[in-house]
């Protein structure tokens, strides 16, 4: 569960990276090109299928562990960042549930449609023609509903994290008296730069191209 976690923590840094891409003032260059350049490199084909499998592993550990605590009749989640645990700590196993219906409408508006969807707007850049993916996402982030979705999600991202990060630390055995600490800040700096940094994306679209 940890180290599935850290993964997937690893991935969200470099997915809001690319994603930054939609703030540049170029009539979504920058994106498409981005785009095109992680749907077509096999290195990064495969770390995606990787990706895809951490996913649905961490989700089916993090509901065996909560089935399992239930079982128990114990704490909701097997390990506790201290003994004042947060209600986040608490409430893990619903995070979680909720973050997976945020990927599945996430990836339905995204990944299926360029993977199955017809008619996807194309545009070219010096010749090369890919799919217009700044388009799509303005498309969907331009809706009133579909932006404030995108933005509960990401709370709920926050909340998951809060917790997630210093416990995937402690799960590993990874605790110090001098490091711990540190962890858990950096951990809840973690849990608001990241998300906050997804949720300026749909915010800027909505009030700047809607």
């Amino acid at each position: 569960m940890s180290l599935t976690g850290l993964f997937l923590i690893l991935f969200l840094i470099v997915h809001l990276t690319g994603n930054l891409q939609l703030l540049s003032d170029d009539g979504g260059e920058a994106f498409n090109i981005y785009t095109d350049f992680m749907s077509h490199n096999p290195l990064i084909q495969i770390i995606a299928k990787g990706n895809y499998i951490f996913i649905l592993s961490h989700a089916i550990l993090g509901i065996l562990l909560a089935l399992k605590n239930k079982k128990a009749k114990g704490s909701k989640y097997a390990v506790s960042a201290n003994n004042k645990s947060s209600w986040a700590s608490g409430n893990m196993a619903l995070l979680g549930t909720l973050i997976f219906a945020f990927l599945f409408m996430h990836m339905g508006h995204f990944w299926f449609q360029f993977k199955f969807g017809s008619e996807l707007p194309l545009v070219s850049y010096d010749g090369v023609e890919m799919i217009d993916a700044y388009t799509k996402v303005v498309s969907v982030m331009s809706q009133p509903l579909w932006m404030a979705l995108y933005i509960v999600g990401l709370a709920v991202l926050a909340f998951h994290l809060w917790h997630g990060f210093a416990s995937a630390f402690q799960t590993l055995g990874l605790r110090h008296k001098k490091y711990t600490p540190l962890i858990s800040v950096l951990g809840k700096a973690y849990a608001i730069i990241i998300p906050l940094g997804f949720a300026i994306l749909p915010l800027y679209i909505f009030f700047t191209q809607s």
